[in-house]
């Protein structure tokens, strides 16, 4: 037996396959499993050059970002480990050494 991915409006694990389409009973949604990838990996975070990043990788800044509300500054090459991925315009939280916990844009980093 095949897993189908839940609804992609309404979250309903209770998807069925008719035909070539996926439908919701409980929303009425239709979508095909080629566009709920696409979704998907259009969704995905990526770093500067393209890689797919997840929670818990490495990553490295790839420009000098200054720490906004002070003097201090995070020079290029910084190695940052163990990111966590969250919602919003600076989609990676993290600690940084001497510096403390930052949120980074993904276009200002690249995986390990």
């Amino acid at each position: 037996m095949s897993t189908l991915p839940p609804c992609p409006k309404c979250d309903s694990q209770y998807t069925y396959e008719d035909g070539f389409q996926l439908v919701c009973p409980e929303c009425a949604h239709e979508w095909t499993p080629a566009e709920a990838a696409a979704a998907e990996a259009e969704s995905a975070v990526k770093d500067s050059v393209g890689n797919v990043l997840q929670d818990g990788d490495t990553v490295t800044v790839i420009k000098d970002l200054k720490v906004k509300g002070s003097s201090q500054v995070v020079k290029v090459g910084t190695k940052v480990k163990n990111i966590r991925l969250v919602e919003g315009d600076h989609d990676i939280d993290c600690k940084i050494e001497g510096i403390g916990a930052m949120k980074l844009k993904s276009e200002f980093v690249k995986k390990v």
